[in-house]
């Protein structure tokens, strides 16, 4: 096990002297401005998107975007296998540049308290400020056109935030949506704005996308780690971008069905590590704190935080187009295992957002035409020593526990996380909707065979 320091410098010209708090500590330099004055990384990237379309975001945002940038970088080049004493909880600390220095140190605490609950790993985060010459990240706007867009809304190509967009569009609201893409899970983004734009208007205007990522030439002696819990930090910094430069409070939008936000493991084998957290309530309750905090203007939304995945096809505002248009979206948490099988990328069919994707749509439309790796869960029984039976096991099991004994959703709730801020009556649409969601994926389920 070893700690990691990672320092942050805008451009090779930062020269300031930065004070390790562990010296004996793994160090290394991640630079974001390249010889050409543009920021790197894909931070630069969304903001020429954003630039062109007459939106400025401030220096605060700005800084909010390369610490999410940095924590992605620590979050998938430091190997949880060779770089922790338990395989998985990484000590990291973080050095970085800002523009109001006294600000980000006030919130150290509740950024860390954040990535330590997202990731699970025990992180340090340390600011100073911003060398002279780069007070200003980006040029100003001399115009007087400000964008007519009213609301942010993530898009990550899956079918929970595809119901998200036709709904906002449907109900007359101005959105831009951001995306953040990598490698061919993400491809479903260009074909479901594809699909928006043949129905509601061209979508590119309304669509910014980038790739932040980093290779092994940015953090040189690192590996790779795949594991990449912390990734809605940067999905929300990005959508925190794209709201600060919008007037007014500014509605952000994070379209996911109540069962994944909660994210309860379904069995006692699955725990901790294997739960991710990436939009649990108390998680998105405390990026709520930190957007009010720096003086960022918006708010944090879930409208179907309350909802299954079935809930939110049958509700859909325009369900003739989410039924015929369903299957160009992606769900599953990794479309390239197949490869093992000779397979070209797509939906497993057996995995825990496969497994939920399906029984939503088959409790929506009553068939599904999305092609599966395993077309029919019940054609053969599925082996009981490999992946392909996991997660229906796990699934059959609390459907049982919960069929035997309801109550137990009031417990099970708080399995990933407290649930401080909300009120008894919220409390309450939680148990009911994690209910309901166990039903909903139990009854798809409970005819899968074993062998």
């Amino acid at each position: 096990m070893r700690r990691h320091s990672i320092i942050v410098r805008l451009s090779a010209s930062d020269k300031a002297k930065v004070t390790l708090a562990d010296e004996g500590s793994h160090k290394s330099t991640l630079t974001f401005i390249n010889v050409n004055r543009h920021l790197d990384h894909g931070i630069g990237q969304i903001l020429d998107q954003l630039i062109h379309r007459n939106m400025y975001p401030g220096e605060t945002a700005i800084d909010l975007a390369i610490l999410a940038g940095a924590v992605t970088a620590a979050d998938t080049r430091i190997s949880r296998q060779k770089d922790s004493q338990d395989s998985w909880t990484r000590e990291i600390d973080l050095y970085l540049p800002v523009s109001n220095v006294d600000l980000w140190i006030d919130n150290t605490p509740l950024i860390e308290r954040m990535l330590r609950f997202l990731t699970g790993d025990l992180w340090r985060v340390s600011f100073r400020p911003r060398q002279k010459e780069m007070k200003s990240l980006i040029p100003r706007s001399p115009t007087l056109f400000r964008t007519t867009l009213d609301t942010v809304c993530l898009f990550s190509g899956g079918l929970d935030s595809f119901v998200g967009a036709i709904d906002l569009l449907k109900s007359g609201k101005n959105p831009i949506f951001v995306s953040h893409y990598k490698d061919a899970g993400t491809k479903s983004q260009e074909v479901c704005a594809a699909s928006l734009s043949r129905k509601y208007g061209d979508f590119g205007p309304r669509h910014v996308r980038a790739n932040v990522s980093f290779n092994k030439n940015d953090l040189p002696g690192l590996d790779t780690e795949t594991t990449t819990r912390g990734r809605s930090f940067i999905f929300l910094a990005l959508a925190a971008l794209a709201a600060d430069a919008i007037d007014g409070r500014t509605p952000i939008y994070v379209p996911e069905n109540g069962l994944i936000s909660l994210n309860i493991p379904l069995d006692p084998l699955r725990l901790g590590a294997w739960s991710t957290r990436t939009t649990h309530p108390f998680y998105l309750a405390r990026w709520q704190n930190l957007l009010d905090n720096l003086r960022i203007d918006a708010e944090l939304k879930n409208p179907y935080r309350f909802k299954t995945k079935g809930e939110m096809l049958s509700k859909c505002l325009d369900p003739d187009f989410i039924g015929k248009n369903y299957d160009i979206t992606i769900s599953c948490s990794s479309i390239s295992k197949g490869r093992w099988k000779k397979l070209s990328p797509g939906h497993c069919g057996y995995c825990t957002p496969c497994l939920i994707r399906r029984a939503s749509i088959e409790a929506a439309f009553g068939n599904d035409t999305t092609p599966y790796s395993i077309p029919s869960l019940y054609a053969r029984p599925l082996n009981k020593k490999e992946a392909e039976s996991a997660d229906v096991r796990s699934f059959q099991m609390m459907h049982r526990r919960m069929s035997k004994n309801p109550d137990l959703a009031n417990v099970f709730i708080y399995k990933t996380g407290p649930l401080n801020d909300y009120s008894k009556s919220d409390i309450i649409k939680y148990s009911n909707m994690f209910k309901r969601g166990v039903q909903e994926v139990g009854k798809f389920v409970e005819k899968v065979r074993m062998a």
